[in-house]
């Protein structure tokens, strides 16, 4: 659904591209082999040719080509056969070349897909190309008040430039694509996603025009957004931004802007250079890079299963909803811990309801990740599956789950040693029915009379006659048959 915004003479709609930039996961640089490793003391993974020092010779690194083509394979997109490195000339501080060596007539990996699920209804938004290229270092304005100093860790850094088809129409889109896009990076194991340390941000490319128009009309860029939810606030201030421009007869320039995560605005950076500033040539001292059709069908062999097929596995095979499914493939942890406790042996709708309901409560109390569950999947397997063959009523099984949260242990090992398993025989249960309905004559003669809520609260009394442990089923079926 379009994100409409309602002028004072027109409705307008929003028309988003994204670029996104993700690190490859590698343990050296594009090329060079130098480390890329987070957090290091500045400057200290700082190669020869990351310097730019005369004479040093770029050399591509295999492996940040086969994560490239893995990606791209993943987006379902064309691979290039031949593809050229380039150089983007330029100059900034943090740029010791002068020049960035990066991918522009002829990127890796061509047009491609992401599918997004979205409230009303499936979107495909197109990927127009991925290209491969070297990140520029740091400039640091905050150790000093009159200087600044630059951080060459991260030049050479290999990247993967993914650049979406102006498809997208509300900050909501914009939202689940960079998740979704996230989600099959992290699957495939060549970013690891993570927005906080800088290995995934985007440029966020706005543009508005009225509704009914065909014609892309002049867009603004807002650059290095690190957070899902900041590129969201950046469309809805941008937008706004831009039809009270046209409204009051204004025009929109073209030019990068940067988004203030203080006050939620974007501010005017620069004014944005057409590709031909950048004055791109072939680097020469890089050949075209050639790869064969069997390299790309050996990588293809390797890819693993990716959330659009996971998700459409649980729903067929378990018999999982679209919903729950879809919350538990948008993480490859989540799936993973998800699969684990089916591997326990656990009923799979049983565990799915676990799983989202209490246990990413705890998670989302405490502010941990899936990873740091203090509850192991296979112990979670165990506890559904006792819930499943009615060894425990899920009431029980939710103090169990506490004592599981708080001390740990296994929870056959619990049920056993605080002698919580379900009271399961009918002899059993009949005495503690009776004995509840000849306590209360009354209230039997009040659900007789026709009342029938009475019926939950003898469920509730049986119930804690047992101490949660008798069998609700059975309860509720002998209730039913001695009141009526």
């Amino acid at each position: 659904m379009s994100y409409i915004i309602k002028g004072n003479t027109s409705d307008w709609e929003v028309v988003i591209g994204l670029e996104v930039h993700a690190q490859i996961t590698s343990e050296a640089k594009l090329f060079s082999g130098a480390a890329t490793k987070f957090g290091a003391e500045p400057n200290s993974q700082v190669s020869l040719v990351d310097a730019a020092m005369p004479g040093m010779l770029p050399v591509i690194n295999a492996h940040c080509v086969a994560q490239a083509v893995k990606t791209g394979l993943g987006l379902g997109a064309e691979i290039n056969l031949t593809s050229v490195f380039e150089r983007k000339n330029y100059f900034y501080p943090d740029l010791p070349q002068g020049y960035q060596i990066s991918q522009f007539l002829h990127p890796i990996v061509g047009e491609g897909i992401v599918v997004l699920d979205m409230p009303e209804g499936r979107r495909e938004i197109g990927i127009e190309r991925l290209h491969m290229e070297q990140d520029a270092g740091k400039s640091l304005h905050d150790q000093d008040p009159k200087r600044t100093f630059i951080d060459l860790n991260r030049s050479g850094v290999a990247l993967m430039e993914i650049v979406s088809k102006p498809d997208l129409r509300s900050p909501d889109e914009v939202g689940a694509y960079l998740r979704k896009l996230r989600a099959i990076l992290r699957y495939l194991g060549t970013c690891d996603g993570n927005m906080e340390q800088g290995s995934m941000r985007c440029d966020v490319n706005v543009s508005v025009r009225k509704v009914g128009e065909t014609d892309l009309r002049t867009r603004s860029e807002i650059k290095n957004v690190n957070s899902m939810r900041f590129a969201m606030q950046a469309v809805v201030f941008e937008a706004a931004r831009q039809v009270d421009l046209f409204e009051d007869g204004g025009d929109v320039v073209q030019e990068t802007r940067l988004f203030d995560a203080a006050t939620g605005e974007t501010r005017s950076m620069r004014s944005k250079e057409e590709a031909h500033d950048y004055r791109y040539f072939p680097d020469p001292d890089l050949l075209p890079l050639e790869i064969t059709q069997d390299y790309v069908d050996e990588i293809a062999a390797t890819l693993p299963e990716l959330p659009d097929a996971k998700q459409a596995r649980f729903i067929d095979a378990h018999g999982l909803s679209a919903e729950d499914s879809g919350l538990l493939v948008a993480d490859k942890e989540t799936a993973d811990y998800f699969e684990a406790v089916l591997a326990a042996g656990s009923d799979a709708k049983l565990a799915a309801n676990w799983t989202i309901h209490e246990l990413f409560a705890v998670l989302n109390r405490e502010g941990l990740e899936i990873a740091d569950s203090p509850v192991a999947a296979g112990d979670l397997g165990k506890l559904v599956g006792l819930i499943h063959d009615g060894t425990i009523s899920g009431r029980i099984a939710k103090d169990v789950f506490e004592i599981m949260l708080e001390q740990g242990g296994d929870p056959e090992t619990i049920v056993a040693d605080k002698g919580l398993k379900q009271i399961t025989d009918s002899g059993e249960i009949e005495a503690l029915v009776d004995r509840v309905i000849a306590d209360n004559p009354e209230e039997a003669q009040q659900f007789r009379d026709g009342n029938p809520k009475i019926g939950g609260w003898f469920v509730g009394q049986v119930m804690q006659a047992s101490k949660g442990k008798a069998n609700p089923g059975a309860v509720n079926a002998l209730l039913k048959k001695k009141l009526g």
